[in-house]
């Protein structure tokens, strides 16, 4: 099969013919018809997160079941599926609390060498999914089937972006109806969020970003005002929005430790930061704990919005039947494989929400 293989940090990908194993106990094997591209896959190539190569890099993926190993009673040959990055042992401790987006428990895949390169070398399965492919071998809790109301180029979208940010601020935060929420960062998750913030009726909905054409998508997905930083003061556009109480909610979907430190300076009294953008590691931010205490606010780590596939997933794929939860507008473009550093530049530049590789 054809990959995108990463060789060097901050290099171009490079379009290779790879060998995949077969699916081994509670693994399936899926054909790739679309896998969107993600900051975090850019934040892996350009080695923000280290990490060895080379690496298949791509986790918001979408296809077709065409093989299962032994045990797996979730999925069968033929189901359309969601691919995604949270994988979960079902039997830890954080699962059976209901945080399976946050399993720690290795897995023997880890260690194999089910992908390799025309020489047999090994080849990592990037961010355990390996969606930069025609095909990839997942443990079976990382797919969910979805029926056929849903188109595969556009259910993909529903294994990262969507469930980042839109569970951000109904699973992580829970945020109630009339809520105040500031989202910082309005691309591809952020825009997710906004949606999330318009699902459970928060006002006003604020998006900010530095790039314009970012804050136009805002308005389109449910935002009731969007601010640039660079021509207005923030700080006093956020007191005059929540009638001088600063924002309930600030969702911060931008990498940035300034954009973390920009949204605790906007939080109201017991207002909550949630940390949605993933930085690079060893990025720090600086806060003033008393000031924290003082006020009763809160900070928060959302990892993939909280997202339980199995119940979260079908309640998505009912809202965009639905005409409620928007994904073809974050579609920017759709590319075949050979096409992927194209693609990749345009989300580099800002130029895209979402670009898509379609696999036929």
């Amino acid at each position: 099969m054809q990959a995108a293989v990463c060789r060097e940090f901050g290099a171009l990908l490079s379009i290779e013919t790879v060998k995949l194993a077969k699916p081994a106990a509670n693994e399936v094997h899926v054909k790739l018809a679309a896998c969107a591209i993600c900051h975090s896959d850019l934040t892996f190539m350009d080695g923000g997160w280290g990490g060895q190569l080379p690496q298949i890099f791509g986790h918001e993926a979408a296809g077709i079941i065409i093989d299962v190993g032994a045990n797996v009673h979730d999925a069968k040959v033929g189901d359309r599926v969601i691919a995604t990055l949270i994988r979960s042992c079902g039997h830890c401790r954080t699962c059976e609390s209901g945080e399976p987006y946050i399993c720690p428990a290795p897995f023997a895949s880890d260690e194999d060498v089910s992908l390799q390169d025309v020489s047999g070398n090994k080849i990592i399965k990037g961010l355990k999914t390996g969606g930069f492919a025609e095909e990839i071998v997942v443990d079976q809790s990382q797919v969910v089937t979805i029926p056929d109301t849903i188109p595969l180029d556009v259910a993909c979208l529903l294994s990262c972006g969507v469930i980042t940010g839109l569970g951000a601020v109904t699973n992580t935060a829970n945020v109630p109806f009339g809520a105040s929420v500031v989202v910082i960062g309005c691309g591809g998750v952020g825009l997710n969020s906004i949606q999330g913030a318009t699902l459970v009726g928060a006002n006003p909905i604020i998006g900010v970003d530095l790039a314009d054409a970012k804050l136009d998508a805002a308005k389109t997905f449910g935002a009731t005002h969007s601010l640039n930083p660079t021509k207005t003061n923030l700080c006093d556009e956020i007191l005059e929005l929540t009638n001088g109480s600063g924002a309930d909610y600030v969702f911060v979907a931008a990498g940035s430790p300034k954009a973390f430190e920009q949204g605790l300076e906007l939080l109201s009294l017991s207002g909550t930061l949630v940390i949605v953008g993933m930085p690079p590691t060893g990025a720090t931010i600086s806060v003033d704990v008393g000031n924290l205490a003082a006020a009763g606010q809160r900070i928060l780590g959302s990892k993939m919005g909280s997202t339980r596939l199995r119940v979260d997933i079908p309640k998505l794929v009912s809202l965009y039947e639905q005409g409620r939860l928007k994904l073809d507008e974050l579609v920017t473009g759709r590319y075949p494989l050979h096409q992927i550093n194209e693609a990749i530049e345009e989300v580099r530049s800002n130029k895209a929400l979402r670009n898509i590789i379609t696999f036929k």
